[in-house]
This record gives structure tokens, sequence and C-alpha cells, in this order.
């Protein structure tokens, strides 16, 4: 589903003619041999591309303005004492149920609301945003892209540039690489060095290493109890051992001691209640929601339904309860309250991918192409998918744009050869006039 920004990246690898070169790590100033070296300023284009398509496949933004400007603050009290302070730096909460964190190349990380309203203060969070802040700082991520990993995919994408079109690269090659650098996994190493960067960062900006120790002790519970969240959500990216937490308290006992009860470095307690109020106050509609879409896994669509409008009572204002009901009323051919649960979920957030490709699709199939175009552009332009370019390639073809259609039709049938929309949109471009290669 990402596209764009591998582009960049294999551009890079291709002009470079596959020659290895050197990079250093701003933490240890060391040189690190490298399949190729990718600079600061192309580190933060890559992020760039890349952090806002991660945010949607992950449910998009959760929408508190002033709890992600509180979020914000600490990740910049903590970046600002950092190794790499002048990164432009971007943090957000993700409205992902799974317990987790992660961290783009360029000074960008999220945290998703499940592994938000586990922590108890604001000490905590900085030890999760701080961990994160270390796997930036320390190139982690830009370590693996230049040892190779996922060079392949980006080197496949790279051959949908030469279209000219505004979609290029929108099919599968973009979405194998968005899935694998969400769920790639660090090395040991690797969390060893993000937990003690975290540590130093927390002290430094003045925050009770304590928090990192309660982190981890809280840590070791949920991998004890098995619950199936936390298994595919941070422990999959951020395998936890008893090693490593070991391995932490012994850094903070003989580095930190004298800062665990030291009345100057603040645990945050209350500013955090404070700024969590109104997450906590929807909590219990998102356990709705959660038991909403086990049910629709279960292929329970009324179940789901109805379990996803008990959320929508209980946190009327909340766009992705009215986006997940909507898509269910749709997938329940139920059309008429599917657009108007999809136009809700619009009006409360604009810029969630899901609910304007939701509202693009109706409104093709109610013979508006006009609307359905405008719906399906938005979606395309914050998540490029293989629907969503071919059912945006329909909108141009019955809006007579028909060079566009020609255009997206082309490349969905060579994305997805042997599927039906594949197989569907080379039936249309064929139809449309479009020459089939030989």
């Amino acid at each position: 589903m990402r596209c764009v920004q591998w582009i960049i990246l294999s551009f890079l690898v291709v002009a470079q003619a596959f020659l290895p070169g050197c990079a250093v790590n701003p933490v240890t100033g060391k040189s690190e041999l490298s399949f190729y070296s990718l600079n600061e300023q192309e580190e933060v284009t890559l992020g760039k591309k890349a952090f806002p398509e991660a945010v949607q496949r992950m449910q998009g933004e959760y929408v508190d303005q002033h709890l992600k400007e509180y979020v914000a603050a600490v990740g910049m009290r903590l970046a600002k004492v950092g190794h790499r302070p002048n990164l432009p730096y971007a943090f957000k909460i993700v409205n992902d149920s799974s317990p987790n964190a992660f961290a783009m190349p360029g000074g960008n990380i999220a945290i998703t609301r499940g592994l938000l309203v586990s922590l108890e203060n604001e000490a905590q969070l900085a030890a999760v945003l701080g961990h994160e802040l270390g796997h930036v700082t320390a190139r982690h991520s830009v370590q693996n892209l230049q040892r190779g990993i996922l060079l392949n995919l980006g080197l496949q994408i790279l051959s949908y540039q030469s279209s000219g079109t505004s979609y290029s690269g929108v099919a599968q090659q973009a979405g194998q690489v968005a899935g694998s650098i969400l769920d790639s996994s660090y090395s040991r190493e690797q969390e060893r060095e993000a937990d003690r960067l975290g540590i130093d960062y927390m002290v430094k900006a003045q925050y009770s290493p304590k928090g990192a120790v309660e982190l981890q002790e809280f840590l070791a519970q949920k991998s004890g109890e098995g619950d199936s969240q936390w298994i595919q959500g941070l422990f999959r990216t951020h395998p936890f051992s008893r090693e490593r937490m070991r391995d932490n308290q012994y850094y903070i006992d003989t580095k930190y001691s004298w800062a665990i009860n030291n009345a100057a470095y603040a645990s945050g307690a209350g500013d955090f209640k404070r700024a969590m109020e109104p997450l906590m106050k929807n909590r219990e509609a998102y356990g709705d929601y959660d038991k909403a879409r086990e049910k629709e896994r279960a292929k329970d669509m009324a179940g789901a339904i109805d379990l996803y409008e008990q959320a929508v009572r209980k946190a009327p204002g909340q766009a992705l309860l009215h986006s997940a009901l909507g898509m269910a009323y749709l997938k329940n051919n139920s059309h008429g309250e599917a657009k108007k649960s999809l136009a809700k979920a619009v009006q409360l957030d604009a810029d969630y991918c899901e609910s304007h490709f939701g509202l693009g699709f109706l409104y093709l199939k109610e013979d508006n192409p006009a609307l359905a175009k405008e719906h399906l552009q938005k979606s395309m332009k914050l998540m490029p998918t293989l629907g969503g370019a071919f059912f945006l390639a329909e909108s141009y073809e019955k809006t007579a744009e028909l060079a566009k259609a020609r255009g997206l039709y082309s490349q969905v049938a060579a994305a997805d050869p042997g599927g039906n929309l594949g197989r569907s949109a080379a039936a249309r471009y064929r139809a449309l006039g479009g020459a089939v290669s030989r």
C-alpha cells in the first residue's frame, strides 16, 4: 500500500550500482559498513513518505487534539536531549487497539491507543517514547534497510515509476513493503541499545527512571498472561525477555540509582491522568469495537453490527466507530445505513482512508461518479490500494476521463494479473482501447 517513498529508496540503490558504503552512527560516531549509504536528508524524506501510510494501516490517528499535543510534548522533551535533536520529529497516537509502538526513519514515532490506555503515568509514556526514540537516533530501521532488508520489494516498486501516472505503484508490492516494515522486529542488540538510550533520554529530560522499571515489570506480567493482543502487538515487533528486564534494571541501578527516588525527576501521574481522561471514557466503547471485529472475523455480521452500534451509542464522537459500522453495513448490503455511518465518519475525521473508500464505492454504485471520484481520490492520497485504484479508474471511465481510466486499469491489471480485480481491469483496459503488450 505504500509506494512513493520506496521509489526514493530504490532509486538510491540503483544509482549506487549496489556498491557497499559506510554510514556513521549518530550515537556511537562509528562508521558502519552497509549495502548502500542513506544520508540524513534521504532518511527524513523516506520517513515523511512512509509514516502517514503506516498510520493509515493502523486505523488512522486517534482524534483528540489535547491528548495529541500532550504526547507530542512528552516526545519532544525527550528528543531535545537526544543524539539527534534537529530531526523534524512527529509523535502520533494511532487508533489501533493492539498495544504497540513503532518508529519510522527520520524521527516519526507512534504509540497505539491500545498501549496508551495501559500506562499509568507520564514517566511510563516517556519510557515507551524514549525507547522508540532510541531506535530513531541509532538509525536502526535505516541500518536494516542499508543491509538489504526489503530491498527486493523496493526495486519491484521502482518499475512503476516510469508510467507517469498519479498513482503509480499502487498495488501489491507497495502493500508488501508497508506490511513488512511494520511487522519486522529489531535484533536483540538493537533492542538493548534502544532500551539504554531511552533510559538515558528519560533521565536527561528529568523523568524518573522508575517509569522504565514499572514499564518492564508491567510487560513481564503481560508476557506471562498469553494475551493475544499483546502477542500480536508489541511482543511481535519488540520481543520481551526477562533478560532484557534484568539488564535494564542493572543499568538503572548502576548508572541512575541517585535519580530513582529524587523528587526532581517526575513521574507526572497527575498530568497524565488529566490528559487521558477523555480517552479512558471511550475505553468501554472501544471494547465493544474489538468484540465487533471478532464477530466480523467469524462472519457474524449481524452480531458485529449490533456491537458497533452499541459502541457508537457509547462514544458518538469517535469517527473510527462510525467508519467500522458503515463498512459492516456495506458488507451486509445495507447501503443506506452504510452511507449514513460513513458520511458521519468523514464529518468527524476527514483523514481516514477507509471511510472515503467506502463512500466512494457507494456513490459509484449509486451512479454518481463525480462524488465517487472525490472520495476515492482522497482515499488514494491517504493510502493507495489496489481496490481504490480499480474503483477510481471506474469513476474516471464514467466521467469520460478515459486516459486516466486506462492508466489505472493498466496498473491494476499488471499488479494483480491472476486476481479478480486484475482480470476485470485488464478487460476494461482493452475495452477502452488500451494496447495489450505481448
